[in-house]
């Protein structure tokens, strides 16, 4: 095997030895993208892709790269480099140098290898396209994604048609079916449709898989003529499609160690005529194993599980095998070399065992010979010789003729016994023994190069001169007719050679070589001397038979004679047919196994023993035209016993009539290139064919003029329908045109009659919209006269809501006054009590000190008189600064007292004077407002009527005095209020200057009590009396206070009362 590393090479050679491909793996060549970096590494091939020929191909690695393989000229070029991964490639359009590539930013690309230039650029794909399918025609191609199929026009690159699907159902796979004009659309839900590709009409669903199976398809493979469908996934079963009937007619089981299949492909074949019957099955171990698909048994297989195999690609004529290897490489596979085994034929029917010749003895393979003789017994002698038996050695060995030995290891010899004493070979190995006596070389490569010349020009309306029913078997028969036109000239001209080939064409259309290969060994050998006397037929062939039948019955040829009746009706069409219309299949089979058998002439032979077998309805005919029949179709005859009269007449015939003295003997086919085939006079053929070239291009010039003369002619119809229909055209705007003067008469009276009733309908409908305006207006009046009732009411309501928020802020914030009061007064008594136990405490310290200085004084009395005698005036000092110091601390103490109920009464005055803001603001709203309604009530009455106007000005004169007059009685309230604030506060700053009076006796009596030691008793009792006073003071104090408190609310609700009552009660 032979590795290719295109390095950093633009171009090159793919191998530098001719390949020699091994028939256990079939490789032709390895190869390796590696880089030359410091630390090297293998860029993975990715895609793959043949051209239309099949001899070359693309592959893209996952840089980028797109190198293009040509195996025919082994070389290899790097043709472009996208810089991103390739998903997808197509290199089968119809400009042949231009290829597809689907890159990984979801863009397709189409480039020319040739210039190596950008030619297009189609975006449209929102995820990456898995396959691309280019239609037969190269026109058309069809991308697919996940979420997506879109189908292109590869002539102007723009996109045709898009299949939208649901997310929950995906795409598998969008392809054109081979050679065919119909789209097949595979989901992931198992179900397939295929669709016309013009029209987008759905033509057929496949039914689903059976029940049975849970098999998921995400591969797919169609034979070459479209007829099957191959489907597999995660399963080791192969469901088989036949898409004709729309049916699931097998289902393949692979091996057990198939878990998954990865890929499937068939193995074309150029001589099944699109039927292939191969498929290649790649698994998840990553080998490729082809089955044939009818026989089900396993072929061969690549790859393995040490090396295998991602993905790979069949070339169109099946001669190569391109995978991309899991190690990123790629290897190029030889089919030819990997089916050798399988194309051998199989082992003969008859052994033959051989004699030696003289000159090769061996102790291996010596034939013995036993020879008896007399024993003797041992006589007494000095020799004493023993003679026993003696084994002597046969060295006559019988040489066959070469002739007899066949290349596949039979012996002609042998087959005609068998043939003779079976009258046939069996049906089973008759193929192959025909193939062993005709020495087929089966040149594939010679045939290849005939059929991909295409259908000859003779050939190309074979189908109106020879209407077959199968369209398969016309084009196997078109196929090998083009083959034979292409390898000699005059076959291009024979007029029977269809006749000629047809029934072999019919045996063999599953192998077009064989076919091939028996018809031009039937030519060479059996057909000899045919073309001399073309294009006539062969006289002397059919002079051959006339002397064999003459020879043989003279009657019989008397017969035809007297009637007429030449060797080109009774012997050229047995032969120009190979006798297929008169002779059955299984018959002409037979006859054939002998013909094969023996020496060319045994054909004529066969033409000469047919007449004869049938001479008694040839002699009972007496027209021309029943003896005529009778050689084209079939008759009574018993097919053995012509072939004995054949055998008969091949040993009774003299040798200077025989035809065997005049045919060469059989010449097999060359090996390797088919043998020239020039027996025919060329220069007829040439005539003919520069005669029928003439006769072509005078036929296309005729048919040209002809086609400008019916053009001409066309035109000259055309211009003269033209005319004819203007005419016609011009009658029909006279008589419309007279109509419609009659219809505009008619419809002018109409129009007159439609104005009055429409008149008169409009004087009914102005007085109908006098009503209605009128009632409009009344019912406007009214609406606007409700909206003016509910706009005085909605404001009555909320002058009364804000008169009741008002009364709730005043009683809320007299019973805070309430609060404040009682607050005050609890902090009063509590205060008395703090100072009621004060005074207790100081009391008691002064009774102890009293006693205790008493004590002190009694003991100490008459040490101290003296000296309190001289400190007397100094002492009296003392006191009066003592005295002083206390008055000045309880005047600050009275000062302070008088500052807090001071700030009190303003926090009040401030309170107070706020509600009566907002009381004020409230009244002026309202002031507001009533003028306002007064306003907009004095000018829609102004517009209604003058009289009006003036009672609503004398209205309004009323209003304002009204307004006048609240304003007067609210400024005197405010006055009022104003003033008895006042009062209030004076009365408060009274009440509350004459505790601070008591509070300044007090604290004076206080004073001269603790300044008086000696007077404990009579400080005791004053400060009870004190205590009792003070109480009793503090109770009328707070009676008093809640007398004006309850004075002022009952003032200020009868004010309240009087300011919320309406402005006009006020003018009455």
């Amino acid at each position: 095997m032979q590795s290719t590393d295109l390095g950093n090479k633009e171009s090159g050679k793919i191998w530098h030895r001719k390949p020699s491909p091994a028939t256990h793996d079939g490789i032709i060549v390895n190869i390796v993208h590696s880089t030359s970096e410091y630390h090297p590494k293998v860029l993975r091939f990715l895609n793959v892709a043949f051209d239309g020929s099949g001899n070359s191909f693309i592959a893209g690695d996952h840089q980028g790269n797109i190198y293009a393989f040509d195996l025919h000229g082994n070389r290899f070029a790097l043709v472009q480099r996208t810089a991103q991964a390739c998903t997808a490639l197509a290199f089968d359009l119809r400009r042949k140098s231009e290829f597809l590539v689907a890159l990984a930013d979801y863009s397709i690309k189409c480039f020319d290898t040739v210039t190596r230039e950008l030619v297009s650029w189609m975006r449209g794909h929102e995820s990456s396209v898995s396959s691309i399918s280019v239609h037969a025609s190269g026109r058309y191609a069809i991308t697919t994604s996940s979420d997506t199929a879109q189908l292109w026009d590869l002539d102007t690159f723009q996109r045709k048609r898009k299949l939208n699907i649901r997310q929950s159902v995906g795409i598998q796979k969008v392809f054109f079916l081979p050679f065919s004009n119909t789209i097949l659309s595979c989901f992931k839900d198992n179900s397939i449709f295929a669709w016309e590709c013009d029209t987008l009409f759905c033509k057929y669903q496949l039914p689903a898989p059976p029940e049975g199976s849970s098999i998921v398809y995400k591969v797919f493979a169609v034979t070459r003529d479209g007829r099957i469908l191959a489907a597999g996934g995660k399963s080791n079963h192969l469901h088989l499609w036949c898409l004709e009937t729309t049916q699931l007619f097998r289902i393949i089981q692979m091996p057990t160690k198939v878990r998954a299949v990865r890929h499937l492909e068939f193995l074309p074949d150029s001589f099944d005529a699109g039927s292939n019957q191969v498929l290649g099955v790649l698994s998840q171990d990553g080998i490729m194993r082809f089955v044939n698909i009818q026989t089900c048994k396993l072929l061969f297989e690549i790859g393995s599980v040490e090396e295998g195999i991602s993905s790979s690609v069949i070339s169109p004529h099946g001669r190569y095998i391109a995978s991309i290897m899991e190690n990123g490489s790629l290897n190029i596979y030889s089919v030819q070399a990997l089916t050798q085994e399988i194309n051998k034929p199989p082992p003969p029917l008859v052994k033959v065992i051989e004699d030696l010749p003289n000159n090769t003895l061996s102790s291996s393979n010596l034939k013995m010979k036993m020879v008896s003789g007399r024993v003797q017994r041992p006589a007494r002698s000095k020799e004493s010789r023993i003679q026993t038996r003696i084994l002597k050695q046969d060295l006559e060995g019988n040489v066959e003729n070469k002739e007899n030995e066949l290349s596949e290891g039979l012996n002609k010899k042998r087959l005609q016994i068998l043939l003779k004493g079976y009258g046939e070979y069996p049906t089973k190995y008759r193929m192959f023994i025909w193939r062993s006596l005709l020495q087929l070389p089966e040149n594939h490569t010679a045939f290849s190069s005939l059929v991909d010349k295409g259908t000859h020009v003779a050939y190309l309306n074979l189908q109106k001169k020879y209407p077959i029913k199968s369209r398969k078997l016309l084009r196997v028969l078109q196929r090998t007719l083009s083959a034979l036109a292409h390898w000699s000239a005059i076959f291009s001209d024979t007029p029977y050679l269809p006749l000629l080939a047809f029934p072999f064409v019919k045996l063999f259309q599953n192998n077009q070589l064989i076919c091939f290969e028996v018809v031009a060994t039937l030519i060479i050998n059996w057909c000899q001397h045919w073309f001399e006397y073309f294009p006539n037929p062969p006289i002397n062939i059919l002079s051959m038979i006339e002397n064999v039948l003459a020879f043989h019955d003279k009657e019989l040829l008397q017969h035809f004679t007297e009637r007429d009746v030449t060797s080109q009706l009774y012997a050229w069409p047995l032969l120009e047919t190979v006798f297929s219309e008169v002779l059955t299949r299984e018959e002409w089979l037979r006859l054939f196994d002998n013909v094969f058998s023996n020496h060319p002439s045994f054909l004529l032979m066969a033409v000469v023993a047919y007449n004869t077998c049938s001479r008694a309805p040839l002699l009972n005919s007496t027209l021309k035209d029943d003896i005529e029949y009778f050689f084209h179709h079939r008759n009574n005859l018993d097919i053995n016993v012509v072939i004995r009269e054949v055998y008969r007449l091949m040993e009774t015939t003299p040798a200077d009539i025989h035809p065997r003295s005049m045919l060469d003997a059989f010449v097999a086919l060359t090996k390797g290139q088919y043998p020239i085939f020039n027996q025919y006079p060329k220069f007829i053929v040439d005539y003919q064919t520069r005669e029928r070239e003439r006769i072509r291009n005078d036929e296309l010039d005729f048919l040209r003029e002809r086609q400008t003369v019916e053009n001409m002619q066309a035109e000259v119809d055309e211009q003269r329908a033209e005319d004819e229909a203007w005419y016609q055209k011009q009658e029909l705007l006279r008589r419309a045109e007279e109509t419609r003067r009659e219809m505009l008469l008619q419809e002018e009276e109409k129009m007159v009659q439609q104005r009055h009733r429409l008149a008169a309908a409009k004087r009914e409908l102005k007085m109908k919209e006098m009503r209605l305006q009128d009632a409009a207006r009344r019912r406007f009046l009214k609406l606007q006269q409700d909206q003016r009732e509910m706009e005085l009411r909605r404001l009555e309501d909320e002058i009364e809501r804000k008169v009741q928020m008002r009364d709730e802020e005043i009683a809320a914030t007299a019973k805070d006054l309430e609060m404040k009061q009682l607050e005050l007064e609890s902090q009063k008594r509590h205060y008395e009590k703090d100072l009621t136990t004060s005074q207790d405490a100081i009391a008691k310290e002064i009774r102890d000190g009293a006693d205790a200085h008493r004590r002190k004084v009694t003991l100490e009395e008459h040490m101290f008189r003296n000296l309190l005698e001289t400190s007397q005036l100094g002492n009296r000092t003392r006191r009066v600064v003592e005295d002083n110091l206390a008055k000045a601390e309880q005047a600050c103490l009275d000062a302070d007292w008088q500052i807090q109920a001071l700030h009190k009464q303003k926090c009040d005055d401030k309170q107070r004077s706020a509600g009566y803001q907002e009381v004020a603001t409230l009244l002026r709203k309202n002031r507001r407002r009533e003028i306002e309604v007064l306003n907009a009530m004095m000018k829609e009455e102004a517009k209604k009527q003058w009289k009006e106007a003036g009672e609503k000005e004398l209205h309004l004169e009323s209003e304002k005095r009204a307004s006048a007059l609240s304003d007067a009685s609210r400024k005197w309230f405010l006055k009022q209020e104003t003033s008895a604030a006042r009062e209030h506060g004076g009365d408060l700053l009274c009440e509350a200057e004459l505790p601070w009076l008591q509070r300044e006796h007090m604290a004076s009596n206080y004073l001269s009590q603790t300044s008086q030691l000696n007077g404990v008793s009579e400080m005791d009792s004053s400060t009870q009396t004190f205590s009792s006073r003070k109480t009793t003071e503090w109770n009328h104090t707070e009676r008093d206070l809640l007398k004006k408190v309850r004075n002022l609310r009952q003032r200020l609700t009868a004010q309240a009362r009087d300011r919320c009552q309406p402005p006009h009660l006020l003018v009455t």
